[in-house]
């Protein structure tokens, strides 16, 4: 007996040593792992940001979103004409509740609202369906609208006083259609006016304006940023545009060899490369500034409907070694290594909640690092998501990117 009791201790310091073994080479192997992974931007949502807003304001579908050189986050939405019918009823007074919130909103790094104008005025044409929103390096708020009769821009300065407008509205009006609505034409080969226009993005190098023209028409527009001049415009692969019917999206056909509606982004990288969303063919494509095509990346090229390529971002390093890439059907956010165009890993999914999206349409970046999203359809909302460094790549889908620390 005493023995046995004298082994006890020698047994639980083999078990223990064991333990202690495992362990380590669990760890060394977990550390083999991450140490060849690639590396990519992590993110946590902050479920506070932004403030409540005043005036019992609500939004509707929120299409576009831009970082200022102060950190200001602008959106533009549709306010109270994309309302459903119960907001509505609450907008009519049924009780305290609600407004639609004017169409222009800034925010501070805060949350704090900071300016909010918009909507039709004296001497300008307010698009019939305002989409993307852009704060050019002179402080000037550009604005486009993929509406009915859209086929103009607007400038204005930062607290809503008009400066520009680049076309007139219904200048590819053609007649009635079958209902007697209105019916328009596409015109990309058009060299004055647009096409419903999904987003603005100016060079401030080069003062030129580069458009995502858009939703009727089927090209990439570059415009003298001061006199509205349209200097040059392109199609797929740098070819002229082309109006011609495209026909359902095919995921095993060979790629088009045309965008298809919408052109929903035209975006320059600090080395002067244009990237370009071609949202229904689940694509993005790389040109020079004058149009000459580079390369090009699919993402998800399953997707269907509003396709997987809805805006682009590109990280705040002076690489840009990344882009972040919305998508409103699968609902997330690719990151992307941006000279392979290489998808690393994606974050968000299909919700409600803070982290989730239903219908993230934009994206931006600010000086820290930080994206912001808008979600149209019924997603209404920005979010903002938290930057807090790079990571090595451990899973494709993070899901929705919870906050394990507190957000600053």
């Amino acid at each position: 007996m005493t023995r046995t009791r004298g082994f006890r201790p020698i047994l639980w310091l083999l078990l223990l040593g064991a333990l202690g073994t495992a362990q380590a080479l669990f760890d060394h192997a977990a550390a083999a792992r991450t140490q060849g992974a690639k590396q990519a931007p992590r993110y946590e949502v902050d479920p506070l940001w932004p403030k409540p807003l005043p005036n019992h304001w609500v939004l509707g579908n929120a299409i576009g979103v831009w970082a200022d050189d102060r950190d200001r986050i602008w959106i533009i939405h549709r306010g109270s004409s994309t309302l459903d019918a119960n907001e509505k009823a609450l907008e009519l007074k049924a009780g305290d509740c609600c407004a639609g919130a004017p169409p222009v909103l800034a925010f501070d790094t805060q949350g704090n609202l900071v300016q909010s104008w918009g909507g039709p005025g004296a001497g300008y044409d307010w698009p019939t369906g305002n989409h993307g929103i852009f704060v050019d390096h002179a402080g000037l708020v550009w604005i486009g609208g993929n509406g009915p009769g859209d086929s103009h821009i607007l400038k204005f300065t930062q607290d809503g006083k008009f400066v520009a407008q680049y076309g007139k509205p219904n200048a590819r009006q053609t007649g009635t259609g079958p209902q007697g609505q209105p019916a328009f034409a596409p015109g990309s080969s058009d060299p004055t006016s647009f096409g419903r226009v999904a987003k603005i993005f100016v060079d401030p190098k080069a003062n030129e304006a580069y458009v995502a023209d858009g939703y009727l028409n089927r090209r990439v527009a570059v415009l003298d940023a001061t006199s509205g001049k349209i200097k040059r415009f392109w199609g797929a692969y740098g070819k002229p545009p082309s109006d011609a019917p495209e026909g359902r999206y095919d995921p095993a056909a060979p790629p088009s060899q045309n965008f298809r509606n919408p052109v929903h982004c035209a975006d320059l990288s600090n080395d002067g490369f244009v990237y370009v969303c071609d949202r229904l063919n689940d694509r993005l494509q790389v040109f020079r500034p004058d149009g000459t095509f580079v390369k090009e990346a699919f993402i998800d090229r399953h997707t269907r409907a509003s396709g997987s390529v809805w805006d682009v971002a590109f990280s705040k390093d002076p690489q840009q070694r990344f882009l972040l890439v919305p998508d409103g059907i699968n609902n997330r956010i690719n990151i992307l290594q941006r000279d392979t165009l290489e998808v690393l890993t994606t974050f968000g999914d299909g919700g409600r909640q803070p982290g989730q999206f239903y219908g993230v349409h934009s994206i931006a970046i600010d000086s820290r690092g930080n994206l912001y999203t808008t979600e149209t359809w019924e997603g209404k909302r920005i979010q903002r998501f938290v930057n807090k460094g790079l990571a090595p790549v451990t899973t494709r889908h993070q899901g929705t990117v919870w906050p394990t620390t507190p957000a600053r």
